[in-house]
C-alpha cells in the first residue's frame, strides 16, 4: 500500500473517531428515554403507516419502477456524496454491487417519500422520520457479510480468521457489553494510570461528592480559586483525560487554583437524592474551598448538566445573601429548554415524560448503561452499525480512544434528580423563574456575576442556538463564544488542537443568527481566550501553597479519589 493510501486510511480513521465522539450523548441533561420508548415509537409509526395502505402500495409500486430503471442502467440513485459505508472500490467497479447500492438508495428515497405522503404533523412526523432512519440504516447492505465487499474480501484473504475474530468479539459483547457492539478497547486505559493523572488530593468528602484540590504547577497562583462542577452523568475526568487534553492541567499552568467535584455514582439506595441535595452538597464544597484558600469568593465552571447545577448553585447562594460567586463559566449548557430544537423531542410528549418519572421512581435510578444503549440507537449509523461492521464483519478490535473510554464509563442518575431534570425540561422552569430549592426561588435574571458562555456550532445534543438563549436569561456582564466543533470537542478543546476555531462577538442581539452574522472568527482554542478573560477576574497573585488542604481539611487520599471508581 502506498504512503498516500496509508495516509488516507489514517485520516479516515481519525474522521470516524471524530464522528463517534460527537455522537456521544453522555453529557445530555437527560430526558430518560428507554428501550420501551424506542419500541413504542416504532409500533406507533407502523400503526400509522398501516392505516394508509393505499399510500404504502403506491410507493411500493414506485420503488419497483426505480429498481426496474436501475436494472436498465440508470445512474440516478447514487446516494449522498462521501457516504463512507460505500467507499470500497467494488461498489463502483462491480456491476452487481453497484446496482445493489443504487437499489438501497432508491429504497431509502422511497421511504422518505412515503413519510412525506403520510401527512403526519408535529411530533408524529418527527417520530416517523426517526423510525425511518433507524430502519434504513439497519438494512444497509454493508451491515451484512455478503453485502460488504471489504469484509468479504478480508474473510477470503484471512481464510476465515477475520470471521472467527468477529465471532469472538460478538460473544464478548454479548456477555460484557449488554449485547451492543463495543465502541472502545477498554483494556488500553486505566483511571489514575493513564487517565485522570493530574496531581492532587481529596480534601473534602460528603455523601454525594468528593472535592479534589489540584497541586499548583506554577510558583505563584491567583488568589481567587476556581471551582469546576462536572455533569452528574459519566465521570468527572472528561476534564482530565490525557495530559495534553487535560483542562485541569491547562488551568493549573495558567496559575489558577483548581478545585473539582467528583460525584458519587448512586444506587437505588440514593433514589431520594434530588437537585436540593446536590446543591447542599456543593455548598459544603464551596465552604471547604473558601476555608482552604482564605478567599472571600470563587469562580465557577460547569458544563452541560453540570452547568445547570452550577447556575442553580450560584443563584441559590446569591438569593440567600451569600455573594461568593465572582464569575460563572458555562460550556455546552442549556438553561432554556425547547423540545422542538432538541433531538430528544421525538419522545417528549407530556405523557412520555410522566411515564419516565414513574419508571425512574420505580427503579430508584436511571441506569447509565441503559441510557447509553438507547442513545446509541438514536445515532445507529455511527454508534451501532459502524462498530458492528468493524468488530464482527471485519474482526477488528474497536479503537482505543480516551474520550470513547470515558463515554463508556457510565454512571447512574438518582430518580429524584432525574425527575428534577425532567421538570426543568418540561416546564422550562429555569427560564421562567419558577424553580425553587428549599423554598428559595432560583432567579437567574438576578444573577449578576460576570459570565463566559460557550457552545458548539455543530453540537446536536445541546444546540448552540439554545445555549445562546442563556445570554437573554441571565443577568450580569456576559461574553458568548461559539466553538466550531461539536458537543464533546467544544468542551475538550486544548490549545494543541491546530484545527480549533471559535467565533466571538461582544454584542448580544436577541437572536443567535444575528449574533453569528456579526461574529468574528478566530484561530485556536477558546480555552486561551477564556483564560485571558478569567485572569482579570481572579485577583492578585500570591505564593503557591506548599501543601494541599489545611489543618482542618487535611488530604484524605490522592486524586482521582474513590468515588470515580464507583
Amino acid at each position: 500500500m502506498s504512503k498516500e493510501r496509508k495516509k488516507s486510511a489514517a485520516q479516515m480513521h481519525e474522521e470516524l473517531l471524530a464522528k463517534a465522539i460527537e455522537t456521544t450523548v453522555s453529557l445530555n441533561p437527560l430526558v430518560g428515554v428507554s428501550t420501551e420508548d424506542l419500541k413504542a415509537a416504532v409500533k406507533k409509526t407502523v400503526k400509522q403507516t398501516a392505516a394508509q395502505p393505499s399510500k404504502v402500495l403506491r410507493h411500493s409500486k414506485r420503488f419497483a419502477g426505480k429498481v426496474s430503471d436501475i436494472l436498465k442502467g440508470t445512474d440516478k440513485y447514487e446516494g449522498r456524496k462521501g457516504d463512507r459505508r460505500f467507499d470500497d472500490p467494488s461498489w463502483e467497479e462491480n456491476k452487481l454491487y453497484h446496482k445493489l447500492k443504487q437499489a438501497y438508495f432508491a429504497w431509502e428515497e422511497s421511504m422518505d417519500e412515503l413519510v412525506d405522503d403520510l401527512d403526519l404533523d408535529g411530533l408524529d412526523e418527527r417520530r416517523a422520520r426517526f423510525v425511518k432512519e433507524m430502519l434504513t440504516t439497519s438494512m444497509a447492505p454493508t451491515n451484512f457479510l455478503l453485502g460488504n465487499p471489504k469484509a468479504l474480501r478480508k474473510a477470503i484473504e484471512t481464510r476465515g480468521n477475520s470471521l472467527l475474530k468477529g465471532l469472538k468479539n460478538y460473544a464478548h459483547d454479548l456477555k460484557d457489553n449488554n449485547g451492543m457492539p463495543a465502541q472502545v478497547d477498554k483494556s488500553q486505559f486505566k483511571v489514575g494510570a493513564n487517565l485522570a493523572t493530574t496531581e492532587g488530593a481529596v480534601v473534602f468528602r460528603n455523601e454525594l461528592l468528593e472535592l479534589i484540590q489540584y497541586k499548583p504547577r506554577t510558583d505563584r497562583v491567583f488568589r481567587r480559586p476556581l471551582f469546576i462542577i462536572p455533569p452528574q452523568i459519566n465521570k468527572f475526568y472528561i476534564y482530565d483525560l490525557t495530559e495534553e487534553k487535560s483542562f485541569f492541567r491547562f488551568c493549573l499552568d495558567q496559575g489558577f487554583q483548581v478545585f473539582a467535584v467528583s460525584w458519587r455514582n448512586p444506587s437505588d439506595a440514593q433514589a431520594h437524592w434530588g437537585m436540593q441535595q446536590y446543591i447542599e452538597a456543593a455548598i459544603e464544597a464551596v465552604d471547604a474551598i473558601l476555608a482552604i484558600t482564605r478567599s472571600q469568593s470563587i469562580n465557577i465552571v460547569g458544563a452541560c448538566a453540570g452547568g445547570i447545577t452550577a447556575s442553580i448553585l450560584s443563584s441559590y447562594l446569591k438569593q440567600t445573601g451569600r455573594k461568593v460567586v465572582h464569575s460563572l463559566s458555562l460550556s455546552v449548557c442549556m438553561l432554556s429548554m425547547s423540545s422542538r430544537e432538541m433531538e430528544l423531542g421525538v419522545f417528549t410528549s407530556p405523557a412520555s415524560l410522566q411515564a419516565a418519572r414513574i419508571k425512574s421512581r420505580e427503579r430508584g435510578i436511571l441506569e447509565g448503561a441503559e441510557l447509553a444503549r438507547v442513545f446509541s440507537w438514536m445515532r445507529p449509523n455511527d454508534l451501532v452499525w459502524n462498530y458492528h461492521i468493524n468488530n464482527y464483519l471485519m474482526g477488528e478490535a474497536p479503537p482505543a480512544f480516551d474520550i470513547l473510554f470515558w463515554n463508556s464509563d457510565s454512571t447512574n442518575l438518582p430518580a429524584e434528580l432525574h425527575c428534577d431534570f425532567l421538570d426543568i425540561y418540561e416546564h422550562n422552569s429555569l427560564e421562567t423563574g419558577e424553580m425553587k430549592i428549599d423554598g428559595v426561588t432560583i432567579d437567574l435574571a438576578a444573577l449578576d456575576c460576570d459570565k463566559y458562555v460557550t457552545a458548539g456550532l455543530s453540537d446536536h445534543i445541546t444546540p448552540w442556538k439554545i445555549c445562546y438563549k442563556t445570554t437573554q436569561i441571565v443577568g450580569g456582564n456576559i461574553k458568548f463564544v461559539l466553538s466550531s466543533s461539536g458537543h464533546i470537542q467544544s468542551l475538550v478543546n486544548p490549545p494543541s488542537n491546530n484545527r480549533a476555531r471559535y467565533f466571538s462577538n461582544e454584542n448580544l442581539p436577541e437572536t443567535a443568527d444575528e449574533w453569528l452574522e456579526g461574529a468574528e472568527q478566530f484561530s485556536g482554542s477558546w480555552w486561551i481566550d477564556w483564560a485571558d478573560w478569567l485572569t482579570v477576574r481572579s485577583g492578585e497573585r500570591k505564593a503557591a501553597p506548599k501543601v494541599l488542604g489545611n489543618k482542618r481539611l487535611k488530604p484524605l487520599e490522592d486524586a482521582p479519589g474513590t468515588y470515580v471508581f464507583g
